[in-house]
């Protein structure tokens, strides 16, 4: 039988051609191999037609474009020619939507990113909506591809190279007015008038070239054209550190198109294509793109999930105001702070004001929008409002008694139904809820700091919590905008489990004298975001070294850190950022200047900061203690999956994406070779280097934390 066509044509009265396009069965309009002969067919019919004055391109889903092209089609080629072939494909079908001899009009209204703008570039001209949802980018890099279907070689024609840059290097989405201004699209308009707006653009036939600013034109000429590339390839290496090869290849395939003209471009991206998606590099980058968007499905449970309506939020603090701020302005439920005082009510809100005033300033939401949001969002001294509230965010001081009592004023202040969840670090869910009177309906949700910038939580049910409770709170996280993975409550749940013998270990080679910077550098270079003693100094080294005890009780020796330094630093009234002391200086507000180490930090110690290693040694050191934990949460069923331990991971402190999260890089290197290193360390450095039982099992059986199947590009 014959599939619905993605692409269907309706010719107007006016002899406009409208070609609508629509996905079957899916929310967004992907590009996918398979729809070329369609295109082709309706591109047939458009050039047999000569009473035709004009097409428009316009999609007939409510709220995207077209999001980009399907990334399973990268995962089934067998070979960079395949997958270059794939590239040549596209190129070719947008060389013909190109070719046609009447204006071409694409009409935008939502995501119109990769394969999409590409398909947006090849019509002559855009125009889009103002919408919110309108967004417009080329995020290939961020798969560790570039764009394929001619959009490295379309793109700084269109609206110079150094801009044209910028987007394709970073991945960035632009807005409506930011597309306008750079004259990506040639107009804006109300949702409601897209098409009528598009129709006269296409009877107008204003194929007129837009001039590019001076600024533009400089760059375009031989001379500017190599300054720039030298200094944008400069900047770029220092992002990269050598990390993620596309970049360099968008820059060689982008000066190939504009030093020898478009087709040798075309060649060119395609060749690079090809190459780029068979990298380890860019199959990690999928692996965890896949992952994500399968834990963004994941109800958590079988249960049905219970109301939610409104939320409460106990404790104005810092957490408590970031997660109103989420609950109200991205997942749109009205919340109830409640404090002991006024005071912390007045900046919880304060903060909710503060996020939405900068998107205001920046004309990413209107004035009213902002207001309209930040009504749902009020705050009481005492319980009232809090009856019919379905869920409570609990986010007060990480003491076990006063979170029991919270509990209990909960359960008697609130519907029989309202859940309890505790955003703790440390504390086990199982005793906060030990003396409550319905102990199902409480369970940990565990943001990370700070709470409107990362993505990831932890749901965390202890033994009794209800199956609804799980679906209800995991159906919350999402609404937040948050990806939830579900850990078992046990101490330090799983992303801080991981993360402190990494810290610890980077702690104990400053005492053996090896220097911050250093330590910091050679993890940067690894592929974590922040170095481990600047991630301390981000999060505040009192609360960072807080739940180290609380694992030590729970986990024996191998989570003890050398005590003396951690004491000494917070007796010298060190907590990092937030006190402007710390390991770092922290000097005057809106200096931008390179982050110093404080030299003081090496006295305090009591070393001198020669240091002996190097930067592979160094990273080596963290990462394998990381990883050996990591090996013991999956083994102790800590995280459900090793899907969810890399989206954890990933999301939850930065491990480096390209290596796909902690599971998939032992996989990559083979429990073998993980087990040999930690046993070489062990002999180095000491027996919490020593390999679990779980990795031992594994390199004895051959065996691997992603069976083949789980969505695996790396067989």
């Amino acid at each position: 039988m014959e599939m619905t066509s993605a692409f269907t044509l309706n010719v107007r009265l006016d002899n406009i051609a409208v070609v609508s396009i629509d996905v079957p069965g899916e929310k967004m309009n992907t590009l996918k191999a398979e729809f070329a002969s369609q295109v082709r067919a309706i591109l047939k019919q458009i050039r047999d037609n000569k009473a035709l004055r004009g097409v428009v391109f316009i999609s007939a889903k409510p709220d995207n474009f077209i999001a980009g092209a399907d990334i399973n089609m990268i995962g089934d080629c067998r070979s960079a020619q395949e997958a270059e072939t794939l590239a040549r494909q596209g190129q070719q079908i947008m060389a013909e939507i190109n070719a046609l001899p009447i204006p071409v009009i694409a009409a935008i209204h939502g995501a119109c990113l990769g394969g999409g703008l590409e398909m947006a570039l090849a019509c002559h001209n855009r125009i889009c909506t103002d919408d919110v949802k309108t967004v417009l980018g080329l995020p290939e890099v961020q798969l560790g591809l570039l764009p394929g279907s001619g959009g490295t070689q379309r793109l700084p024609r269109l609206i110079g190279v150094s801009t044209a840059l910028d987007m394709i290097l970073t991945g960035k989405q632009l807005r409506a007015k930011q597309a306008l201004k750079v004259g990506l699209v040639d107009d804006v308009v109300p949702q409601t008038i897209l098409l009528e707006a598009a129709v006269e653009l296409a009877k107008k036939d204003s194929s007129a070239h837009r001039v590019l600013p001076v600024r533009e034109r400089v760059l375009a000429g031989p001379l500017g054209r190599a300054l720039l590339f030298r200094m944008v390839s400069k900047k770029t290496a220092q992002k990269t550190l050598g990390n993620y090869p596309a970049t360099d290849r968008i820059l060689e395939v982008i000066e190939t198109g504009l030093a020898q003209g478009s087709s040798s471009g075309y060649e060119a991206e395609a060749r690079a294509f090809g190459e780029l998606a068979m990298t380890s590099q860019s199959k990690s980058l999928r692996n965890i793109f896949f992952a994500n968007t399968d834990v963004k499905k994941d109800p958590g449970s079988e249960a049905k999930p219970g109301p939610l309506n409104s939320v409460g939020i106990l404790g104005g603090g810092l957490m408590g105001g970031g997660i109103a701020y989420v609950t109200a302005c991205k997942g749109g439920l009205p919340v109830r702070i409640k404090d002991i005082n006024a005071k912390g009510i007045n900046h919880a809100l304060k903060y909710s004001w503060d996020q939405l005033e900068t998107k205001v300033r920046r004309r990413h939401i209107k004035a009213g929008e902002r207001d309209k949001q930040l009504a749902l969002i009020s705050g009481t001294t005492d319980y009232r409002g809090f009856a019919h509230r379905d869920l409570i965010i609990e986010a007060v001081f990480e003491d076990l008694s006063l979170k029991q009592q919270m509990v209990a004023e909960i359960e008697q202040n609130c519907a029989p139904h309202t859940i309890f969840a505790s955003n703790t670090s440390s504390l086990p869910i199982g005793d906060i809820a030990a003396n409550a009177a319905r102990p199902e309906q409480v369970i940990g949700l565990h943001f990370f700091s700070p709470v409107e910038k990362m993505p990831l939580v932890e749901v965390i049910p202890h033994a009794t919590t209800s199956e609804q409770t799980i679906a209800t709170t995991v159906k919350l996280a999402k609404k937040q905008g948050k990806t939830p993975i579900v850990v078992q409550d046990k101490a330090g749940f799983y992303v801080n489990r991981i993360l402190a013998p990494y810290i610890n270990e980077a702690i104990r080679m400053l005492t053996e004298g090896e220097r911050v910077d250093t330590i910091d550098a050679a993890l940067v270079k690894f592929g974590f975001p922040v170095g481990p003693i600047q991630l301390l100094d981000e999060v505040g080294i009192d609360t960072g070294t807080k739940i180290i005890p609380v694992l030590e009780a729970a986990y024996g020796e191998r989570f003890s850190a050398p005590a003396n330094v951690v004491a000494s630093i917070l007796n010298d009234d060190r907590k990092g950022r937030k006190n402007g002391r710390g390991f770092y200086l922290y000097g005057a507000k809106g200096r931008k200047s390179k982050k110093q180490v404080d030299p003081a930090i090496y006295t305090l110690i009591g070393v001198q900061g020669q240091g002996q290693l190097a930067a592979p040694q160094i990273a080596e050191r963290c990462v394998m203690l990381m990883l050996n934990e990591a090996a013991r949460c999956f083994g102790e069923q800590v995280v459900r999956s090793a899907r969810d331990g890399d989206i954890g991971a990933v999301f939850g402190i930065g491990f480096p994406p390209f290596l796909g999260g902690p599971f998939r890089y032992m996989d990559s290197l083979g429990a073998g070779e993980v087990v040999a290193v930690l046993q070489r360390l062990s002999t180095q450095y000491g027996s919490r280097f020593t390999p679990c039982e779980q990795l031992l099992q594994m390199a004895e059986r051959g065996e691997r934390f992603w069976n083949i199947g789980e969505t695996d590009l790396n067989s």
